[in-house]
């Protein structure tokens, strides 16, 4: 499985700003690409600071001191990397209680940004891709079993489970990693076992887990 990474989630980096760069300057670029923040780089594009609305709000506010991008910005500035996974990303931006991450390359030079909202994009997957993903990588390519072994019913990045498996230690593992696919929300195990047709852990006791003993005369 290839999960997206912040590469592939971020927005190139259109707009940024200088040390000196005032107060209005700065308004008109947020309102002008419709962004909620701007980084502040140095001489050498490497970023920081970050200067956000709210930090504009405060600075009129307030009404004292400086009003540039060096007076007004957060610092020091927290950033990612390109080839972080979303899960990384959505990790340091939690610990971090930031919004969004300049993101630099190995030089430490700007190369983009990452939001909120460009992670948003994981879930918007369309539920027939997540379904493809996990037949082919996860039930295939991973686990070597046979395409039809596992039937997989996505609706909005819900994934149900269910099918007869000949083993029963096959099934967590399957379910973890369709945790794992970029864009699922939930997984329900309604997977069977054997001859019995024994039920999952997290499985119900529906007509799947019935038709094990009704066959099986």
């Amino acid at each position: 499985m290839r999960h997206r990474s912040v590469a592939d989630l971020m927005t190139p980096t259109a707009v940024a700003v200088q040390r000196g760069t005032p107060f209005k300057e700065i308004a008109r670029l947020l309102d002008e690409y419709g962004i909620t923040a701007v980084p502040v780089v140095d001489d050498e594009n490497r970023p920081v600071g970050v200067v956000s609305e709210a930090d504009l709000l405060r600075r009129h506010t307030a009404k004292d001191g400086p009003s540039t991008a060096e007076a007004m910005m957060t610092s020091p500035v927290v950033t990612a990397r390109p080839s972080w996974t979303a899960v990384e990303a959505a990790r340091r931006m939690e610990r971090h209680r930031v919004k969004r991450l300049p993101v630099v390359d190995a030089e430490g030079r700007l190369i983009g940004v990452l939001s909120r909202s460009d992670l948003l994009q994981l879930f918007l997957r369309r539920d027939r891709s997540i379904q493809e993903e996990i037949r082919e990588d996860v039930v295939v390519r991973i686990l070597h079993l046979s395409p039809s072994a596992v039937h997989i019913d996505v609706d909005e990045g819900r994934v149900t489970l269910s099918g007869a498996l000949e083993r029963p230690g096959i099934g967590p593992i399957l379910v973890r990693l369709c945790e794992t696919v970029d864009g699922v929300v939930e997984v329900v195990d309604r997977l069977t076992y054997g001859e019995n047709g024994e039920a999952g852990e997290n499985g119900q006791d529906g007509e799947a887990g019935r038709g094990g003993e009704d066959g099986g005369a």
